[in-house]
Order: structure tokens, then C-alpha cells, then sequence
């Protein structure tokens, strides 16, 4: 049994999703269910008894020592965090609370489970990290990509609060000798994002006939990930990292936003015409706070130390995620509503605080 937390959010429910289609180890699956965090996205498991969902905070030091109690995980998967750099600006002390008081907390019960452990099971434990290339800052134009040995120089209060969770993850490595293991990765994209990132918007805003908007010149550079790619290389991680390491996880994709927006606005022409090309609906706005120019990541350790590659290339990764916002209107409607909380409440009226 592994322990997820921040579960029913866009990577962790994906994990979940593909972890369940490949291996019959059971899930407890830990989140606190924020705005972002939407149980409808694992609603294909609600009567899966592999996955059990248990509505909590990585904080309440608590409820997350006597889960690990109860259960006994072999390892546990942090994806839990507050993950959007708008929303940082404009309200940085939730990213404070959850990325880093959060995950000290979190490690602390984690910490003590472990160290009663008997032998065998203490050794052959993991506590993986998920984090972004987001802490590194940003690169030049002609820079070579970050690798792991990259000094960190966070420059949003979303990627300061990530790097902090990162040093104190590898504090408790050292120090404590807690078997950690930390991914950075590149911007994901995929199935059942909220549609307040980059490509989701872009599709959302663009089906509802709205504008498409593009911080200032629309050249920022972004190393893009398809979703399953990531939970592909996060297991990997779990099965065959080594203990203390860091691995970066990339999709060798790294594409301006500008052209993201157009990538999507001609898939939408084919798929889903309207009167006049979506690339009519784009509108230039005011550049975001602290705008970080371009994001690369260097993928070359995770591949040649644990033989791991991206199976998708942007085009193909791409079209799967225009495709299925097409097909799951729904999803987008209780999105844009607030109805998937209306649906949590129906559905897991007895969840466990």
C-alpha cells in the first residue's frame, strides 16, 4: 500500500488513475480538497476498493500519524501543494501554509512512522517529493537547460514556497537519514487539469467563444509534459531512485506560449469549427508580476540513470488533451459552476474528516 497526498488534484488523480490501470497495490489517497481538488476526476473508482479516499490536511500532524499507523504504506507520494503562480501573487500566505508549513508537518509524521519501523520495511521505505523546474528561475534564451545541480532562485512566491519544501525535504534526508527521493519537473499539461492553467484556458475559454488571453508578448518558454509521462517517471523514481537524489523530469518540448495558443486554436478549426478561426478570439494582456522568461529542463539523469523517456512528442500529446476537453463537456460545466463540489457532497457525504 502507498500513501498519496493532494490526490484528487490534476497530477495526483492522473497517477492515481494510471497507477490503478497497472498495478493492484492498494491507494489511500489523502487531500484536503481545495478548489483545485475535484473527487470527480477519480469518479471511475468511486466503488474501487484499490482506492480509498480520505478527506485530510498534510498539516494536521495528527490525523496524518495515525493514517500512517493504520495503514502502514510502503511509501508515500507528496504531490499535495498550492501549484498556481497568479494565485500566489495575489495571495501568498495559503502557498506559505500548504508548500511549507505543510509539507514540514508532513514530514515530521512521516519521520516518525518510519524511524519504528522493524528492518526491512524501514530500509526499503520512500517518501517521494514532487516539485518544478519552477524553483530554478529562469533561463536566458540560448542557456542551457537546468539540470539538478542548478542553483535555486525561485522568483514567485508559488516557486519560493516550492524550493523551501525542496531544502526541507533534503534537510530531513541528511539529518535524519529519511530515504526522500525529489522530482522537478516541467510544466504538465493533460486530462482534468482546472482551467486556470495555460492550456486548459486556452480550450476552455476558446469552446465558450470567450478571449483567449496571452500575457504580454506571448514569448515566454515553457518545457512541456504530458501528464502521463510525469506518472510514468514517478514511478519509476519510487521503483529504482536512489535515496537523497533528485531527478529532473522534461518532455524535451520547449515551446513559447504563443505558439501553444496557436497549436490549439488550429486543432479547434479541425475538430470543432466555428464561423471564424479561434486564433481571432487571442487578446494581449498587461505581462504577469515577475514573469519568468523560459523554463528548460535537462532530462539526461532520470534517462541515463533509470532508463527513462517521455513516450509523447508535444503534437501528439497535444491533440489527446484538445480531444478530450471536447469530449468531457460536462467536466468543464461543473468546473465553471462549482457543481463537482455539489457532486463531493452527494457522493462522499460520509468521508472522514
Amino acid at each position: 500500500m502507498i500513501l498519496i497526498t493532494g490526490g484528487a488534484g490534476f497530477i495526483g488523480a492522473n497517477f492515481i488513475l494510471d497507477w490503478l490501470k497497472q498495478s493492484d497495490e492498494k491507494i489511500i489517497n489523502l487531500d484536503k480538497l481545495t478548489y483545485a481538488g475535484n473527487l470527480q476526476n477519480l469518479a471511475s473508482l468511486s466503488n474501487d476498493p484499490r482506492h480509498i479516499f480520505i478527506k485530510g490536511d498534510i498539516g494536521d500532524t495528527e490525523h496524518v500519524s495515525q493514517l500512517l499507523a493504520q495503514h502502514q504504506p510502503r511509501a508515500v507520494i507528496n504531490f499535495a501543494a498550492e501549484s498556481h503562480v497568479d494565485r500566489s501573487i495575489h495571495g501568498p500566505g495559503d502557498f506559505i501554509q500548504t508548500n511549507i508549513i505543510g509539507t514540514f508537518h508532513l514530514l515530521e509524521s512521516v519521520r516518525a512512522y518510519w524511524s519504528q519501523l522493524e528492518a526491512e520495511p524501514k530500509q526499503n521505505f520512500r517518501f517521494l517529493h514532487v516539485s518544478t523546474d519552477e524553483v530554478y528561475g529562469s533561463l536566458a534564451e540560448n542557456t542551457p537547460a537546468f539540470t539538478e545541480q542548478h542553483c535555486y532562485k525561485p522568483n514567485s512566491p508559488y516557486s519560493a514556497s516550492k524550493a523551501s519544501s525542496d531544502h526541507l525535504v533534503r534537510a530531513y534526508h541528511h539529518t535524519y537519514g529519511l530515504p526522500v527521493l525529489t522530482t522537478n519537473c516541467s510544466n504538465n499539461y493533460g486530462p482534468y487539469q482546472f482551467p486556470e492553467k495555460l492550456i486548459p484556458l486556452m480550450i476552455v475559454n476558446a469552446l465558450a467563444g470567450k478571449p483567449l488571453p496571452i500575457y504580454g508578448d506571448g514569448q515566454q518558454i515553457r518545457d512541456w509534459l504530458y501528464v502521463t509521462d510525469h506518472c510514468s517517471a514517478i514511478r519509476r523514481v519510487l521503483e529504482a531512485g536512489i535515496p537523497g537524489e533528485t531527478y529532473n523530469i522534461g518532455g524535451w518540448n520547449e515551446k513559447p506560449n504563443m505558439t501553444i495558443v496557436h497549436t490549439i486554436c488550429t486543432l479547434l478549426d479541425n475538430l470543432q469549427p466555428i464561423s471564424s478561426p479561434y486564433q481571432d478570439l487571442i487578446t494581449y494582456v498587461k505581462d504577469r508580476s515577475g514573469h519568468d522568461r523560459r523554463y528548460a529542463i535537462d532530462a539526461h539523469k532520470i534517462e541515463r540513470e533509470l532508463n527513462w523517456k517521455p513516450v509523447e512528442t508535444f503534437e501528439t500529446g497535444i491533440q489527446k488533451t484538445v480531444q478530450w476537453y471536447l469530449n468531457n463537456q460536462p467536466w468543464i460545466t461543473d468546473i465553471q459552476s462549482g457543481a463537482y463540489r455539489e457532486w463531493i457532497e452527494k457522493n462522499y457525504a460520509a468521508i472522514g474528516e
